[in-house]
């Protein structure tokens, strides 16, 4: 394919700036592009993934402070598929009338703007939670030229169902059936065939590890840990689970109401969440093997130096720091995931520790497919940010609480995670703020402190400024 040289602006908060001599711009004209997206994983679980470190992380650009704006797995991939903050594409929740898939617009999203930008969009994968309507169980979104989505128990790693391009398909629980393994299978096809054509190749697989999804209903327990595929399976059984500071945190008095309340985990919980952990890190090895296998077909089909791999997850997860097994929250084992890109325009080993989020990733493949959005987005493309470390330091980025209720999620917030520091305000009027730098694990709120007043003042003014906005006021002001 021709190359080009490109231009990609990071957006109206930042003027572009790159080194001289920098590869910035040798990029491929239209390259392929395969999103590797997976479900509730922690930054801290890339520990057991060394083939998806040396292939795109050694290989690529590792984005060191990667967060997720809304920490929910639908408005989260909404997110994904519009570039836009959750108060902008109106996805709230996992479930109607809030959220869900029926609230998505999905004739105005990427697959759509690439497919008329000339790419062919493959999906494959657990898609928006409540796919597919009840009225139509075999729909294929627009913009996708080819579908295989989880339908029904979107979550089980053995007897699933798919739609195979609107054809119904049934798996069982053979080991060939293992719902990882045979998405990586489907990819490495999607891969093939595409190399055929004359057509650049946009692919979003939705990976179901490490999100819980036992195979018994009668087992009560069973659903609160993934699967990990057979041949992995009690690979990390004496693996500890991790007690940071803020595990089972003791003094939450500083804490939110909803925090307050919940009771200290018991050992009880804790042997389940230490279960659940090992399970999580196990069911990740075949997401490392999909990694490797989507590698390798990539170079055998002379693809790999004209594609771009982003690797991340839809959200994170909480093993019981401050007292919570859960998501949704604004604390950081809740919103850091993993971000790792490899291929033109990223550099090979380079570590980014500007703020990024979810946000940015739409954007980004826009700017890489040099192709139009029909929405306005609210991130930044992240290629000028892998080449210059001044750029985006002081960034604010909006964080937003889910507006259901329930004993594991807080109630509704909306806040700004900058370099340094957190501010919330949620919405019965308590307010959190921490000192990232000298209090990593959050165990000290400062929003009632006199000695931080001025950083409160301030972080709430850029709080206002975010909370509604839209386009370019979303992208960042100095602080």
């Amino acid at each position: 394919m021709r190359l080009v040289m490109v231009v990609l602006a990071l957006g109206a908060a930042y003027p572009l700036a790159h080194p001289a001599g920098d590869a910035l711009g040798a990029t491929p004209a239209r390259p392929n592009i395969i999103v590797l997206m997976t479900d509730d994983q922690t930054q801290e679980s890339m520990k057991v993934m060394p083939k998806t470190r040396a292939l795109l992380g050694s290989a690529g650009t590792t984005f060191a402070n990667s967060f997720v704006s809304l920490s929910l797995c639908c408005p989260s991939r909404a997110t994904f598929l519009t570039g836009q903050y959750a108060h902008n594409h109106h996805v709230l929740s996992n479930k109607a009338p809030t959220g869900g898939y029926s609230k998505l617009n999905h004739a105005n999203t990427l697959a759509v703007w690439l497919r008329r930008a000339g790419y062919r969009a493959a999906f494959v994968g657990k898609y928006l939670n409540g796919y597919p309507p009840a009225a139509r169980p075999l729909e294929i979104p627009p913009g996708w030229a080819d579908w295989l989505g989880a339908v029904g128990g979107i979550t089980d790693y053995f007897n699933y169902r798919m739609n195979d391009n609107g054809r119904p398909l049934k798996f069982g629980s053979a080991p060939t059936d293992y719902k990882t393994d045979m998405e990586a299978r489907h990819i490495e096809g999607v891969i093939r065939a595409a190399a055929q054509a004359r057509q650049p190749l946009f692919l979003w697989a939705g990976l179901p590890a490490p999100h819980a999804g036992g195979e018994s209903a009668s087992d009560p327990n069973s659903r609160q840990a993934p699967v990990p595929a057979p041949r992995h399976a009690g690979r990390f059984a004496s693996v500890p689970l991790p007690r940071p500071p803020s595990f089972n945190e003791a003094n939450v008095s500083d804490k939110p109401t909803s925090i307050r309340r919940l009771p200290a985990l018991t050992p009880a919980a804790i042997a389940l969440a230490q279960s659940a952990y090992r399970k999580q890190l196990e069911s990740l090895l075949a997401v490392d093997d999909a990694v490797a296998s989507t590698v390798t077909a990539l170079q055998q089909t002379g693809e790999l130096s004209n594609t771009v791999l982003i690797f991340t997850s839809d959200n994170a997860f909480m093993n019981g720091q401050h007292r919570q097994i859960a998501k949704s929250l604004p604390y950081e084992p809740s919103i850091r995931v993993p971000l790792l890109i490899r291929g033109p325009g990223f550099p090979a080993g380079r570590h980014v520790r500007q703020p990024v989020a979810n946000v940015d990733l739409a954007p980004t493949i826009m700017a890489l497919a040099h192709a139009q959005a029909s929405r306005v987005m609210d991130g930044v493309s992240l290629l000028s940010l892998a080449h210059n470390a001044r750029l985006g330091g002081d960034r604010a980025l909006l964080l937003e609480g889910p507006v259901r209720r329930s004993e594991r999620v807080t109630v509704a917030f909306k806040g700004v995670r900058t370099a340094r520091y957190k501010y919330v305000e949620y919405v019965n009027g308590e307010r959190e703020l921490y000192d990232l730098v000298r209090d990593p694990d959050e165990l000290t709120n400062q929003a009632r402190n006199p000695a931080f007043a001025s950083i409160r003042s301030r972080l709430a003014a850029r709080l206002r400024t975010l909370r509604g906005c839209r386009g370019a006021a979303c992208r960042g002001v100095r602080f």
